[in-house]
């Protein structure tokens, strides 16, 4: 819900240089002629404005003919989604093939104050019914981009995803509904017009999901209009949706604003912001958390007191008669979502505010997974009700996080994979991941085809496909610095493939700031044969571990054992596709952490022993019993107790195996063991190598690193071992 003021002001030192307002949106209208409904200019790439500039009317309902013709078929056994698809174009029509890494997303170049200036300039030809509109900076999205329908909160002015749109531009077609401040249409008209648009998107693209952001009262419209149409595949986006109204602190306060008189009405929209959005959060949104914390704190105030000049506009879309009448409508509509929960098909993902002030969103989130077939939680600590407002999260972040995205019946790995963009890079890795970055100082090695061994990646190969085959260490902490070590050098996305677990749910709701989404964001994919075939197909570069869980979550006195199954499968699914596989081991995990309790010390606790017996006998398993050394029957999270990090990871890729043109062979189990013998036994050489090498590093102790840091270059840079 787009309703905020900032309650809290911090004393100024920095000016707020004010920029004239320049805001368009094409139109439909319900039942008529599109119309534009904007100011008279409009903001172009370079900052440049034209005044009385005309833009010819489209049609905004409905995608290019020639697209819809492709589209065109029938779905069965019920929601869409469940349905599976002919996938002969997915390498051909991948969003990655479109969309380069590190694009640029726009976020963090909106905030609230943008959507204030807007708001007053919608709110203005007021006249007529609901209505669609398509902002213009959310651009053309990518061909076959699914539709995106904005269902707005209580403001009902559709500019919500001010923050997001450029970003959801790109992969969406992005259509907010506009609910004209003096409009009355009740609810069975609101639910008739959204489920009208949806049915005919359906008709017209038969084959793609359709996706309702509702925020607040717009969640409420969101499920009733699911519940009506279980057959069309759905996926909901609820930000706070408000299905708990009766127990908000506003339900009484609808009998005493029928009372209160015009004069002290006008007061209501700003007392009722305090208690809908956190205004530090809204203010947080277009600052570079990089900054040094004084000029945060700087920023921040200005952005709080930019935010005054614009209040009055809360005024302007909360006149007393709309704010009671959107009031009672939330209460109507909150109420026919819980009375229809029974009937909602759809995939549903709830984002849920911990600091919600207007509704229980905690409780509401847990009461919705309960109730619904396909729901999924995010949980975010630090936000109040105007989630979507607020700053830190994109909204398409999200998405993707909780593996959402996806352009056809049935979700692809890879064809649906959107790449991380520049602004979710630098929050994974700066933000996230700091201070495991900080703690770890990331040093990486590689051997050239002459078998030297130089700092750097350059002796990896550039073209796919590539298999990375190493050791894991504990918790797999040296994952995501090698992730971001062939981003940040070879501009290559790494996919890792990792426990299925991590992607089902089964480790309970996440926030969208724990490792797991960020994973998943950056490329990681569940471990199939599938997904082998299809990384393999599109010629990326693969990061395996062969000893999976078991490595990854090994005993104590276990720190650097190699412990692999005895199949070579994964040589020969790389001889099949000629990929090149390059042996690594890694190293450090002793020097940042200390093993207090294993899996079998955990057993030895009653209440324990409980909890974890009834974890595995849900857990998704990736290999049988019967294989014991491998087997993840017995994994479980071991308790830590952080060092004071007198070390580093260190990684060495060795000397890369070529199997083109030895497909046949390799398929052969005699010539692919050897193969693997001699990659484990690399692994094995590239583990003693950096553990006696490392030694030698003048800046292996955080203090030294810290140091040099401060005076020399940034983390990624800071020097190592000779070689």
């Amino acid at each position: 819900m787009a309703l905020i003021v900032p309650s809290v002001i911090f004393p100024c030192t920095l000016t707020y240089s004010e920029i004239k307002p320049q805001f368009r949106v094409r139109v439909h209208r319900v039942g008529g002629s599109d119309s534009l409904l904007s100011s008279n200019s409009v903001s172009v790439d370079e900052g440049a404005s034209f005044n009385g500039q005309k833009e010819k009317n489209e049609i905004l309902i409905g995608e290019d003919t020639a697209e819809k013709e492709e589209n065109k078929g029938s779905i069965s056994g019920g929601n869409g989604r469940l349905k599976s698809r002919t996938e002969k174009n997915w390498v051909k029509d991948a969003v990655s093939k479109d969309l380069e890494l590190f694009w640029d997303d726009g976020y963090g170049t909106k905030t609230v104050k943008n959507y204030l200036e807007e708001a007053r300039e919608i709110i203005e030809p007021d006249g007529g019914p609901p209505r669609w509109f398509c902002p213009v900076e959310c651009g053309k999205p990518l061909k076959n981009s699914p539709l995106l329908l904005y269902l707005p909160g209580l403001d009902g002015v559709g500019l919500g995803l001010t923050l997001h749109h450029k970003a959801l531009g790109k992969v969406f077609a992005v259509r907010c509904l506009h609910i004209p401040v003096y409009d009355r249409t009740p609810l069975e008209g609101l639910v008739n017009f959204i489920e009208e648009t949806v049915r005919h998107e359906h008709a017209s693209s038969p084959k793609k999901p359709i996706y309702l952001v509702g925020d607040s009262l717009g969640g409420c419209l969101a499920l009733a209009v699911a519940a009506r149409n279980p057959k069309i595949d759905l996926v909901l986006i609820l930000s706070n949706p408000a299905t708990f109204f009766s127990r908000s602190p506003l339900q009484p306060l609808i009998p005493v604003l029928e009372a209160l008189p015009e004069g002290l009405c006008n007061a209501v929209p700003y007392l009722l912001s305090c208690i809908m959005g956190n205004p530090v959060e809204m203010a947080m949104a277009n600052i570079e958390f990089r900054l040094p914390p004084r000029l945060q704190i700087e920023q921040l105030s200005a952005n709080l007191i930019g935010f005054l000049p614009h209040l009055s506009a809360l005024a302007d879309i909360f006149p007393k008669e709309t704010l009671v009448w959107k009031l009672k409508l939330l209460n109507s509509a909150a109420a026919y979502a819980n009375s229809h929960l029974h009937a909602v098909k759809a995939e549903v993902l709830v984002l849920a505010s911990r600091k919600d002030n207007m509704v229980p969103s905690k409780d509401e989130a847990e009461y919705l997974q309960s109730s619904l077939q396909y729901c999924t939680i995010r949980f975010f600590k630090d936000n109040g009700h105007a989630l979507l407002m607020e700053g830190r999260y994109s909204l398409l972040s999200i998405i993707k996080g909780a593996g959402k995205y996806r352009r056809s019946n049935k979700q692809d790995i890879l064809s649906d994979f959107v790449p991380p963009s520049m602004s979710e890079f630098k929050y994974c890795f700066d933000e996230i991941l700091g201070l495991l970055r900080l703690a770890g100082s990331y040093a990486a090695f590689s051997t050239l085809d002459d078998g030297k061994i130089v700092r750097g990646l350059a002796g990896v190969p550039d073209e796919g496909p590539v298999l990375l085959v190493g050791n894991h260490m504990l918790m797999g902490l040296e994952t995501a610095a090698i992730v971001e070590a062939f981003l940040r050098e070879k501009n290559l996305l790494i996919h890792g493939v990792a426990h299925p677990m991590l992607f089902n749910g089964r480790l309970g709701p996440l926030n969208i700031t724990t490792q797991v989404d960020w994973l998943q964001l950056m490329g990681a994919v569940p471990v199939t044969g599938s997904n082998f075939f299809k990384l393999f197909s599109s010629k990326s570069h693969v990061l395996l571990y062969p000893g999976g869980g078991r490595e990854a979550l090994h005993y104590k006195g276990e720190q650097y054992k190699i412990i692999w199954p005895e199949e070579p499968e994964f040589v020969r699914m790389a001889a099949r596709f000629g990929a090149t596989i390059v042996p690594f081991a890694s190293v450090g995990e002793d020097d940042l952490s200390h093993m207090a309790l294993d899996y079998h010390d955990l057993l030895k606790i009653p209440m324990v022993n409980d909890f974890i017996r009834d974890f595995l006998s849900k857990a998704v398993r990736v290999r049988g019993e019967g294989k014991r050394e491998v087997s993840d029957g017995e994994l479980f999270f071991p308790a830590l107790i952080p060092k004071i990090p007198t070390g580093r990871i260190y990684s060495l890729f060795g000397k890369p195996i070529k199997t083109k043109g030895k497909e046949e062979l390799l398929q052969q189990k005699g010539e692919a063991n050897e193969i693997y013998m001699q990659v484990k036994s690399q692994v094995r050489r590239n583990m003693d190598y950096l553990l006696k090498k490392r030694k030698n590093d003048p800046y292996r102790g955080i203090l030294d690193r810290t140091l040099y840091r401060a005076l020399y270059s940034p983390l990624s840079d800071i020097p190592s071992f000779d070689p």
